[in-house]
């Protein structure tokens, strides 16, 4: 009688509990948010966008490339991800509406202009990712406000000005790709106290600056495995401190008007496994140290002024790694 009993209060509780999830409906300022972007956009995002609620409504699907989740009464957008199908036009001012992103993609399109400054809004930001657009200007300092932020892709943009220190206001960044742009001005030493960072790429830009100004702050960079300077503008020579950057992996100096010997110090880095000295105006004899560490397995040293007998480890090619590679 109990075991009935129970059956039947599950039965008439059913279409109340099936009810309450068909009513669970998507956040107003969500939809609103979305469906500026849905105006703003071209006919490859449209198309795919049917329906007036993006996270699917009745026998509707989400829209292609939108995440959703539930929180509370409600479901709210959590991922957007719009990339490689041409959107021409600026960054979409509407996206800094959705407040509970997580991940935002929009890179390999034609976004233009600047980011806006209501960036700083995405509060649960964690991966950002705009590369392969044109945009342009400066990074707004409010991207800096982004706490939670893990992973920034800015590479391939026509950004200008100097590399902002607000950046060092985020505790959570792994990695951080700003190669490709042009950024002028010095590296912000304050990047150093990014406990978490990872990579860090400032390739192909027009900055300037020495090594030792960049590792100046006691302790910086305790976890960073790969340091992307190359093609850029800097001179001096490399400071025997760098050494104590000890996870360091791939550390890539090519194109530059860095001068002076190589520290003894440097072959001393455990893990040291890509080195890349080319193209600089570095002079003298490279250590034995290096010739005989156990991971590094290639190191380019032409178009300097060595001395004869110096010679490179492994076979010269293009470094190429892939961006998947530092996904997660």
């Amino acid at each position: 009688m109990a075991r009935l009993s129970s059956t039947f209060y599950v039965v008439l509780l059913l279409p109340f509990l099936l009810n309450a999830v068909v009513l669970s409906k998507t956040l107003k300022r969500d939809v609103k948010a979305l469906n500026e972007i849905k105006a703003s956009l071209g006919w490859r995002v449209v198309y795919a966008w049917i329906g007036d609620d993006p996270c699917g409504d009745g026998d509707l699907p989400p829209w292609s490339g939108v995440t959703c989740s539930t929180q509370g009464d409600y479901r709210v957008v959590t991922e957007l991800e719009v990339y490689a199908v041409s959107i021409v036009g600026p960054f979409p001012t509407a996206v800094t509406n959705l407040l509970d992103l997580t991940r935002l993609d929009l890179h390999n399109n034609k976004l233009t202009g600047p980011i806006p400054p209501q960036i700083g809004r995405l509060k649960r930001l964690k991966i950002l990712n705009l590369r392969w657009n044109k945009l342009q200007d400066v990074i707004p300092p409010e991207i800096g406000e982004l706490k939670r932020l893990t992973h920034l892709y800015l590479s391939f943009n026509n950004f200008k000005g100097e590399i902002p220190k607000e950046l060092a206001n985020l505790p959570e960044l792994r990695y951080l790709y700003l190669h490709e742009n042009r950024f002028t001005g010095r590296i912000p030493p304050e990047l150093g106290t990014l406990q978490n960072l990872r990579h860090l790429d400032v390739g192909n830009n027009h900055l300037v600056g020495t090594i030792r100004e960049l590792i100046r702050i006691e302790g910086c960079f305790p976890a960073l495995r790969n340091l992307y300077l190359n093609n850029n503008y800097f001179t001096g020579g490399i400071p025997s401190q760098l050494a104590n950057l000890t996870n360091l992996e791939i550390l890539y100096l090519s194109y530059n008007k860095m001068s002076g010997t190589i520290p003894t110090g440097l072959a001393h880095v455990p893990k040291l496994t890509y080195l890349y000295l080319d193209h600089n105006q570095f002079s003298g004899r490279i250590p034995d140290a290096f010739y005989k560490h156990p991971f590094l397995k290639e190191m380019y040293i032409e178009g300097n002024t060595f001395k004869p007998g110096v010679n490179p480890i492994g076979i010269h090619k293009v470094l190429e790694v892939s961006d998947t590679e530092f996904l997660f």
